[in-house]
């Protein structure tokens, strides 16, 4: 479901907690106990990562990729990609074509 609407930046808990018949604090204890982390971070970093498989794999620029995996700034993006991975998606994009 999440991969599904990635790209849609007001996808949430919230809707992804009801397109799987839950509450909001159902999905938080599931998804919890399942991976260790929250649902928002486990949504980040799907989005993060199929932003780095973008960035390795396409010629879309940096802003198009943060669209167009559901981040509403290129710059929050990248800070969420730094915290991620330990450099930037430019760094990343130079990286892979080494």
């Amino acid at each position: 479901i999440l991969r599904d609407n990635m790209a849609d930046a007001n996808y949430g808990v919230e809707r992804l907690g009801t397109e799987m018949g839950m509450s909001r604090a159902q999905l938080y204890r599931k998804v919890k106990n399942l991976t260790g982390m929250t649902p928002i971070e486990l949504m980040r970093k799907t989005r993060l990562a199929k932003g780095k498989q973008l960035l390795n794999s396409t010629d879309m620029t940096i802003a198009e990729i943060a669209y167009n995996v559901g981040f509403t700034s290129p710059s929050y993006f990248a800070k969420c990609f730094k915290e991620e991975f330990g450099r930037t998606p430019g760094d990343e994009r130079n990286r892979s074509n080494i």
